[in-house]
C-alpha cells in the first residue's frame, strides 16, 4: 500500500474524535485548539490540505509545517509533541500531523483574546474543558493517591447523578449545597475513581454514574 493509498483510507474515515480535516491553516490559535484537544483526549491526526467533504486541495508544505510548529510550541502550554508527514497525490501535497495523548494534562491553548483554555475532543468537535476536567487532570499529576471518605452525603450525590441524561455541573453544584469549589472537587473525585462518567449532550457536558 502506497502512502497515497493510506491517505485515501484515512480520508474515507471522515472527521471523528481522532481525526480532523483542515483545508488550510488560516489561524495559528485555531490549530492550537485542535492540538490541545487531541493531546488532552486520545490523540489524533490533522489532515492539512483536505476539505471538509474529503476533497484534496493541497497546501504549501513548508508554510503549513511552520504554522503547526508555532501552534504546538508557542501557543500550547505545555508544548505539544507531533510528527509530520507530507503525502503527494493528485499533484498536490497533503500534510498529516499526528499528535499523541499528553502525559502532562491539561494542555492549554492560547486563544485570539490571549486567554489560555484547555480543550477536549468530542466526536469531531473541540470543546472547552470544564473545571471538572481540569481538577481530574491535576489529580492525575499528583505523586500520591487521594483519600476521599464515602459518607451518606456522597451516596446522596451519586444517587442524584444516577439518571440516564446526567446532570450539568451547575445542577450538581446547586444540589450539593456546598461551595462551588468543593462541589467541583467532589464531582472530579467521582470521575477520577471511575464511578461517574462525562457525557456530551445537547452541546454541554453532563455527568452521570457509570451505567
Amino acid at each position: 500500500m502506497t502512502d497515497a493509498d493510506k491517505l485515501y483510507r484515512l480520508i474515507a474515515e471522515g472527521e471523528h474524535q481522532e481525526q480532523d480535516f483542515k483545508y488550510e491553516i488560516s489561524s495559528i490559535s485555531k490549530i492550537a485548539r485542535s492540538l490541545s484537544a487531541f493531546a488532552n483526549t486520545d490523540g489524533g491526526r490533522l489532515l492539512i490540505g483536505v476539505k471538509d467533504n474529503g476533497r484534496i486541495a493541497g497546501v504549501k508544505t513548508d508554510e503549513e509545517y511552520y504554522m503547526v510548529e508555532a501552534a504546538a510550541t508557542q501557543y500550547c502550554c505545555p508544548p505539544v509533541a507531533f510528527t509530520m508527514e507530507a503525502v503527494r497525490t493528485e499533484e498536490k501535497d497533503v500534510l498529516v500531523a499526528t499528535i499523541a495523548p499528553s502525559d502532562k494534562r491539561p494542555v492549554y491553548a492560547r486563544d485570539e483574546d490571549n486567554k489560555r483554555r484547555a480543550y477536549v475532543r468530542v466526536k469531531d468537535e473541540n470543546i472547552v474543558a470544564t473545571p471538572v476536567h481540569l481538577f481530574v487532570w491535576r489529580e492525575e499529576n499528583r505523586p500520591s493517591g487521594t483519600f476521599v471518605p464515602f459518607t451518606e452525603q456522597e451516596r446522596r450525590l451519586l444517587a442524584f447523578l444516577s439518571n440516564e441524561e446526567g446532570r450539568t455541573l451547575n445542577q450538581f453544584c446547586r444540589y450539593a449545597g456546598t461551595g462551588r469549589r468543593k462541589a467541583i472537587a467532589l464531582l472530579a473525585y467521582f470521575v477520577h475513581f471511575g464511578v461517574v462518567e462525562t457525557v456530551f449532550v445537547e452541546h454541554r457536558f453532563r455527568f452521570r454514574t457509570v451505567l
